[in-house]
């Protein structure tokens, strides 16, 4: 029995502990699956569970592409693959701050496995948004000028595209985070990559996404072929600052 705390990464199984908690600190990145298919009827389930994350303002306009076909699959395949070599010669080159080299080589192999199996990837997950145009009034914009002040309203002009982006994302991360969560209750593999949007332009074409909407992520899923364990991160003595900074 376990008698620290799921925060610092340890796996919890303590009947005390809420088992979502347990889900949470086993659930790493799986990028080696089997080819296996996964019923539908489950996908449906990850899909539910985005639906369930909340979205700004309510407004719900996520949609979510699912691939389980094999000739998509391989014609996706030469598109990972591309992404992946790009990703892996210039921001993956490196172990981040704080790990080894050695765990690092190890996660790098995984994706290597997986861009060299991605053709036999069971399912794959695509997330997209779109956010409505803007229904914003002239007295409207009077008054968040007056709310925010010159100099921050002159700011946010500067930043709007980035605000917007975020907003966006706000939209469907939490979802995704559901999904991935359901995942792992499910005893299915994922792990949530963004690297397609090196070709985002090519992955949106060959699945037939509108050009105006927004993709977020590429979730692969599928049966593990390793186990589930505990996730490495930092300690929350780390990373918390109360109050202030």
């Amino acid at each position: 029995m376990t008698t620290g705390t799921p925060f610092a990464g340890a796996v919890a199984d303590d009947a005390a502990e809420p088992s979502l908690f347990a889900t949470m600190s086993t659930m790493r990145a799986m990028r080696r699956l089997r080819p296996d298919p996964v019923p539908d009827e489950l996908l449906d389930q990850l899909i539910q569970a985005a639906v369930w994350g909340p979205s700004g303002g309510n407004m719900q306009r996520y949609e979510y592409v699912v691939v389980t076909d094999r000739t998509v699959m391989a014609e996706l395949a030469p598109l990972w693959k591309r992404c992946v070599d790009a990703y892996l010669a210039t921001t993956g080159k490196y172990a981040p701050e704080g790990m080894d080299e050695a765990a690092y080589g190890r996660m790098v192999a995984a994706i290597e496995y997986q861009r060299d199996h991605f053709a036999d990837t069971p399912a794959l997950i695509i997330p997209c948004y779109q956010f409505p145009p803007p229904r914003i009034e002239e007295e409207g914009l009077r008054i968040y000028a007056e709310a925010l002040g010159a100099e921050a309203t002159e700011r946010m002009g500067r930043i709007q595209e980035r605000f917007s982006a975020l907003a966006e994302g706000s939209c469907v991360y939490p979802g995704v985070q559901n999904l991935l969560l359901a995942a792992r209750g499910l005893g299915l593999a994922a792990n949530i990559t963004i690297w397609h949007l090196f070709l985002e332009t090519e992955w949106k074409a060959a699945l037939g996404i509108p050009e105006g909407m927004n993709t977020f992520a590429v979730v692969p899923v599928g049966w593990p072929r390793g186990n589930f364990g505990p996730v490495r991160r930092r300690p929350v003595s780390e990373v918390v600052h109360r109050d202030r900074w």
